[in-house]
C-alpha cells in the first residue's frame, strides 16, 4: 500500500497537482487532502485515455455476480453529462469530478469541473445538484464572441521622414468563450516596404482559444517612401 501511495503521489507532483497529498488509495483518509483545481488536472489527463472515458461515461453497468450497477452520478447520461466521478463522506462533504459536452458554434466542448465540500441535504445529492448548476452557468456563459473587432489596430509603421501609418484587422476575429475571457494574441510581421498603399497587407494576427483564428493586418492609409530630402541627405 505505501508503495502504491507513493506512486500516487508522485503522479500528482508530475501532473502539477501541488496542492494534493494522498495518504491512502481510497481517499477515505482524513490525512488525504486535494482541491477542485488539483481534481480538475487530474481529470483532464485521465479523460484522454478512450477506455476510462467510455467507462465513466456509462449510466450503468453489468458486472459479473453482483448483475446491473447503477452509476452513482445520476447526472451521468442526461444533458450531455458524461462523467466522472463522486467521491462523498462525512470528512469531505459532496464531491464530484464532472465532464458536460456542450455545442457552441457548431463545435462540441468537454467542460470539466468540481464540486467539494457540498453538505445541503443528502452528500451524493448535494455534489450532484451543486454540479448542474455549476455546469448549467457554463453552458449559458459560452458562446462565439468577438476577440478582435474589424478596424482593431495592432502594428504601426512610420517611414524615414516620422511619418506613421496604423495598420489594423481587416476582418473581425471570433472565437468561443466567455465576456472577459483573455487571450493570447500574436502578431507577424511580412518585410517591411519603401511605400504603403492603403489596403496593403502588412502581416498577420493570430488569436488562440478552443480554435486557432487568423486574420490580414493591412494599412489603414498609404504611407509615402522618403522624401527627395531625406534622400539628399543621406546619399552615403
Amino acid at each position: 500500500v505505501s508503495a502504491f501511495v507513493d506512486r500516487m503521489n508522485a503522479a500528482a507532483k508530475d501532473l502539477g497537482m501541488s496542492s494534493t497529498t494522498y495518504t491512502d488509495p481510497s481517499g477515505f483518509d482524513k490525512a488525504t487532502v486535494s482541491t477542485a483545481a488539483d481534481q480538475l488536472k487530474l481529470a483532464r489527463v485521465a479523460l484522454r485515455d478512450p477506455t476510462f472515458a467510455a467507462i465513466v461515461a456509462e449510466p450503468s453497468a453489468r458486472l459479473p455476480v453482483v448483475g446491473r450497477a447503477v452509476n452513482s452520478n445520476h447526472l451521468v447520461g442526461t444533458d450531455g453529462f458524461v462523467g466522472v466521478k463522486t467521491g462523498s463522506d462525512e470528512v469531505a462533504g459532496g464531491c464530484l469530478v464532472f465532464a458536460r459536452r456542450v455545442v457552441v458554434g457548431g463545435r462540441s466542448l468537454t467542460v470539466v469541473g468540481a464540486v467539494l465540500g457540498q453538505r445541503r441535504g443528502e452528500l451524493v445529492d448535494a455534489a450532484l445538484a451543486s454540479a448542474r448548476r455549476l455546469g448549467d452557468s457554463v453552458a449559458a456563459a459560452l458562446g462565439v464572441m468577438t476577440a478582435l473587432p474589424a478596424g482593431a489596430a495592432v502594428l504601426s509603421a512610420r517611414n524615414a521622414d516620422g511619418e506613421r501609418v496604423t495598420a489594423a484587422t481587416a476582418a473581425p476575429l471570433r472565437e468561443i468563450g466567455w465576456a472577459g475571457m483573455k487571450l493570447p494574441v500574436q502578431v507577424e510581421m511580412r518585410p517591411p516596404a519603401r511605400q504603403l498603399s492603403v489596403g496593403q497587407r502588412l502581416g498577420t494576427v493570430t488569436v488562440r482559444g478552443a480554435s486557432v483564428e487568423r486574420g490580414a493586418v493591412v494599412a489603414t492609409k498609404s504611407l509615402g517612401g522618403p522624401s527627395l530630402g531625406w534622400r539628399l541627405q543621406h546619399l552615403f
